[in-house]
């Protein structure tokens, strides 16, 4: 196989002149390229501007969402057409019959509707990635561009099918590599591998697990699923938008720039923390009650507080009325909270099953005892009357409501949980163990989160605000009717030309649609502040950190159960996360999940994999690290410091990567001036990495080694390690 940054014959024959040729006939092919991308993003905003400037006076409703719908859509076309800039062509093919086919961020034809560009996720553009000398699935050559702006620089050549060299040409994949990072994550549509195109091309529609050591790209290949799922399935996915929940927001930052630049926009990015709207997650949690909340065990303390604030009285409860006093006594109590419960109901629903039974028996003992000696049950229409108006006069009564709020109270979900933690008799009532106890109940903690989204179910909601909504909607469909009504009875309706005709005329709700205030926020900004939104597809990146609590939020916001599920079960941290993926998984799609491993480190050169593999091997023994794909010639090294040192020496290190291209980090304990906490690099890169006090890292917990695990797998050129007291047997290997 041959890798030449000069043009190459078939025979491997290449010139510098041939290959000078060869740059400017690609570039005339990019060129035009380039020009009929101006051209259709020209058209597709000509139509956006003129959808926006459609006159609506004389929109019906149907018509206003038929605008609605087309100006979204063409917005998205426009959006998807601005990110093809960057990269718009990244190489070519060149089958054994001599065809030629182009390989981009988005498809182009021509005016014969032929293909002048192929979609890499195009059925046709796979042999791109998956080719290869021992399998060239019928190509003879390959050329990969690398590209500046709308410029080709220079272009990669592979012969394939012939038997000599690696069996994948990694020029082009190790300049990507070798290159300096920035700000976020770069998409890898250019460079996919061949393990890595078959799981982002898989078909399966459930859940899909990928598992691989650091800097096997599990990140950015679970993203390019994405992408692919939403180019092949776009009409399922699309109207609920993705999911991609992350570990921490730097995490998400740092690859939220990813499918934006596939073109696909319809994608909401979160935290754990962030599954309930408008909750803030400030405080810490300790292991150990970090794994209590996270169990499924939570359910059934969760459902005892429930139960225990539906409460009996002690004494019997005195309710005042105009004629008479009833009292609202435990039997009665026991009978309304049996129905409440059995009706299956949340409980804030279940509260008017309840009121429904206790005014029931209040208002027959009260007729008893008003009607005593002149009314019977025969005389029905007095009775009814007498019953009706002493349920109006409870639907009023102050001593009756608080007497309802005290049995049966309405609640939210931060309410209870809050009164939960903050009370020991509480706890006690629920049967839950004395470690969830707080001073302070709503500090709430990320493990409170599916805690709290599970008493969204428990509960229910308080009905109130959603009946006065309705009540306002029927009202504006009823002046619509009469409008309408108005309208219809004109005598001269179907005669006058200069007046509305019967079959212009629109519905009531129709009508009424234009006094509502249209919700005009984009998908993602809905979906984000909706807690009760499903999405088409969700990405869990990090997965092994995730509760068995955590995966009954995410199932809920998925019901067709389509996942891709990213992790590596040997850098959990939580105390509550994944110890296999069966245990998680199997409870929810039992059968419908798959395993995929990527066993390639494209990230972690061999020198320092070398380093973090002899780690890995003394905490998770039974887990193979990944192949590193390549060396950087650059030795990870130790230096001991003592504590007057140490701010010198980092200084020193952040002076010395401030002279080069690229990124760094300081990664130690939480005192080390400078330095942010391993769990906060977890999924991210750097091109120079120096770890402070690795023994105070392995000492922090059960998951200390995974800790610096993690933070010795970060650099992709340059790792330092500052120890002070003694450097861990397992990193003796540094020079």
């Amino acid at each position: 196989m041959s890798h030449n940054r000069a043009p190459t014959d078939y025979w491997g024959h290449v010139s510098t002149q041939d290959y000078d040729h060869e740059l400017r006939s690609e570039q005339r092919y990019v060129d035009g390229l380039y020009a009929r991308l101006d051209a259709e993003r020209a058209r597709v905003k000509g139509r956006y501007s003129d959808a926006l400037g459609a006159p609506v006076d004389r929109m019906d409703g149907g018509t206003l969402v038929a605008r609605d719908v087309e100006v979204r859509a063409l917005a998205k076309q426009a959006a998807r057409l601005e990110v093809a800039d960057g990269g718009l062509c990244f190489g070519r093919l060149d089958s054994v019959t001599g065809e030629r086919s182009y390989i981009g961020r988005i498809g182009i034809l021509d005016e014969d509707k032929e293909p002048l560009l192929l979609d890499w996720r195009a059925p046709a553009a796979r042999a791109f990635y998956i080719a290869t000398a021992a399998t060239p699935e019928d190509m003879r050559l390959r050329r990969q561009f690398h590209t500046r702006g709308r410029r080709i620089v220079d272009f990669t050549d592979e012969v394939l099918g012939r038997p000599s060299g690696d069996e994948r040409g990694d020029a082009a994949l190790l300049a990507a590599i070798n290159a300096p990072r920035g700000e976020g994550m770069r998409d890898i549509v250019a460079t996919i591998q061949a393990e890595q195109d078959e799981i982002i091309r898989s078909d399966h529609l459930g859940v899909m697990v990928i598992e691989g050591g650091p800097g096997t790209g599990k990140t950015v290949v679970a993203l390019h699923r994405v992408a692919y799922l939403l180019y092949t399935q776009r009409k399922r996915m699309e109207r609920h938008g993705v999911l991609v929940i992350g570990p921490n927001p730097a995490f998400l930052d740092h690859i939220g720039r990813v499918l934006p630049s596939l073109g696909e926009s319809d994608v909401v990015f979160m935290t754990v923390g962030d599954l309930v709207p408008g909750l803030r997650t400030t405080a810490e949690e300790a292991d150990e009650v970090a794994r209590l909340k996270g169990s499924l065990k939570m359910l059934d303390v969760l459902a005892a507080a429930v139960a225990d604030r539906q409460r009996l009285p002690k004494d019997p409860l005195p309710i005042e009325l105009s004629d008479v006093t009833v009292r609202i006594d435990a039997e009665t109590a026991e009978w309304a909270r049996e129905e409440a419960r059995t009706s299956d109901k949340p409980h804030n629903e279940a509260r008017e099953v309840f009121a429904e039974i206790i005014t029931y028996v209040l208002t027959e003992r009260a007729i008893a005892r008003i009607g005593k000696g002149w009314l019977t049950r025969d005389d029905r229409d007095a009775w009814e009357q007498l019953r009706t108006n002493l349920i109006d006069e409870l639907a009023d009564h102050a001593a009756f409501a608080a007497a309802l709020d005290e049995l049966w109270p309405k609640l939210t979900p931060q309410t209870l949980l809050a009164e939960l933690y903050s009370s020991p008799e509480r706890l006690r009532a629920a049967r839950a163990d004395e470690v969830l106890y707080r001073a302070d109940g709503d500090a709430w903690t990320v493990s409170d989160v599916p805690l709290l989204d599970e008493l969204v179910d428990l509960l229910g909601r308080d009905r109130t605000a959603d009946d006065r909504a309705a009540r306002e909607r029927n009202a504006e469909a009823a002046y619509a009717a009469g409008v309408l009504d108005l309208l219809v009875s004109r005598e001269d309706l179907m005669d006058d030309e200069d007046h509305l005709l019967a079959q212009d005329l629109i519905y009531a709700e129709d009508l009424a649609e234009r006094f509502i205030e249209r919700d005009t926020r984009e998908l993602v900004e809905r979906a984000a502040a909706d807690r009760d939104w499903t999405y088409g597809h969700v990405v869990v990146d990090e997965a092994q950190e995730l509760s068995e609590m955590d995966w009954r939020v995410l199932m809920r916001r998925c019901p067709s159960r389509s996942f891709t599920v990213v992790g590596d079960l040997a850098q959990r941290r939580s105390a509550a996360g994944a110890t296999a993926w069966d245990a998680m998984l199997e409870p929810y799609v039992p059968g419908r999940w798959v395993y995929r491993s990527l066993s390639v480190n494209y990230r972690t050169p061999a020198e320092i994999m070398t380093v973090a593999a002899a780690l890995l091997a003394e905490f998770a023994p039974d887990i193979r690290p990944p192949d590193s794909v390549r060396a950087s010639g650059v030795m990870p090294w130790s230096r001991r410091v003592t504590d007057d040192e140490l701010p010198g020496a980092v200084e020193e290190f952040v002076d010395d990567e401030a002279q080069r291209e690229g990124t760094s980090v300081v990664i130690g304990p939480p005192d080390v001036p400078g330095a942010v906490l391993p769990s906060d690099t977890k999924g991210l890169e750097f091109d120079a990495v120096l770890v402070v006090d690795p023994d105070r890292i392995l000492a922090t917990g059960p998951r200390g080694a995974a800790e610096l695990y993690v933070a010795l797998t970060r650099a992709t050129q340059r790792l330092g390690v500052l120890y002070r007291d003694r450097l861990p047997a397992a990193l003796s290997g540094l020079a």
